[in-house]
């Protein structure tokens, strides 16, 4: 008896790491997507590209040009951590570039319209860069390797203590980030536009800033899809991690950066734990990629703009 309950808490912790893990890359994509949103009101079907594209400039950095290890020497975590901040640096140029020339046109346009340009970003970014990655994954040369801290009860990827420090460092930032003047004026951005105006905000500065800081943690959000446990290297495939993250963007609410991040938290929990218990031949072996979206719709019964999100009252 004491070996099967040993066992059980085994699964379950192991069940439990699994899916923060996955919840953290889930969170970050959604924290991108909201920052976007709320700023803009754009929704940004072009955000799993962006994923894609950071990840795959980040790869090219790290191997292809090995910038800094090609000048400089340095311990594998240091370089690879310069890499990324260089790849980040360059994914918020691409950020803001796409903001520049393909949404600020846009501006008082009909949203929906928006986000069909959106779209048309998603089909060229994926066009180009799936050209470029070819057939084969291309390697994130990231330092952790199978390296793993076994805790008795669980085994803990490097990796995953990473995602989770990592995650938890940018949730930090985006709190004080939101704090700032540059913060508050996005904020006031989001509420109302005109308004912002009227107080001398620079709203496309703002519109920018939004777009970099979104494709920033898109990037993160796509370097660990990539380099995840169960993953070898970035494919083009990498876009389809917001896809799987939307559930937690709906749940969490579109205008909330915490219903983010406690989203992406719970949906990853909720597949892994269907992958774990749920793995029968009633249900399918692909039964625990549609657990998200099932608690999204039962959430979304109850609260229709999410568990944070900001309730509208329309008068009809």
């Amino acid at each position: 008896m004491e070996i099967l309950a040993q066992a059980e808490y085994s699964q379950l912790a192991g069940t439990i790491v699994s899916g923060l893990s996955l919840g953290t890359i889930y969170a970050l994509l959604a924290m991108g997507f909201v920052i976007i949103f709320k700023a803009t009101q754009v929704v940004n079907f072009a955000h799993g590209a962006l994923a894609t594209v950071g990840a795959f400039i980040t790869a090219g950095v790290a191997v292809e040009l090995n910038f800094p290890g090609r000048f400089l020497d340095l311990p594998p975590l240091l370089g690879w951590s310069i890499s990324v901040v260089t790849a980040l640096a360059l994914s918020a140029l691409v950020g803001i570039l796409l903001e520049r020339v393909f949404l600020r046109p846009m501006v008082g346009e009909d949203l929906f319209s928006v986000a069909i340009v959106t779209l048309g970003m998603n089909v060229i970014l994926m066009t180009i860069v799936t050209d470029y990655i070819g057939p084969d994954p291309r390697s994130m040369a990231d330092p952790w390797g199978d390296a793993a801290a076994d805790l008795g009860f669980v085994i803990i990827a490097h990796t995953e203590i990473a995602q989770f420090l990592v995650a938890a460092a940018l949730v930090l930032l985006v709190g004080v980030f939101f704090r700032s003047r540059t913060g508050v004026a996005m904020r006031a951005t989001a509420f109302d536009q005109e308004a912002a105006r009227a107080q001398g905000i620079n709203v496309g500065v703002i519109f920018a800033i939004a777009w970099a800081i979104g494709a920033v943690l898109a990037t993160v959000g796509g370097i660990f899809g990539s380099v995840y446990p169960r993953r070898i290297g970035v494919f083009p495939d990498t876009a389809f991690l917001v896809f799987r993250a939307f559930p937690a963007i709906i749940l969490g609410g579109l205008d909330s950066v915490v219903g983010a991040v406690v989203g992406g938290l719970a949906v990853g929990v909720a597949e892994a734990a269907a992958g774990s218990y749920l793995n029968h031949p009633l249900f399918g072996t692909g039964f625990s990629g549609i657990v998200p979206y099932l608690v999204m719709m039962i959430v979304l019964f109850i609260r229709p703009y999410g568990i944070f999100g900001t309730e509208e009252v329309r008068r009809v």
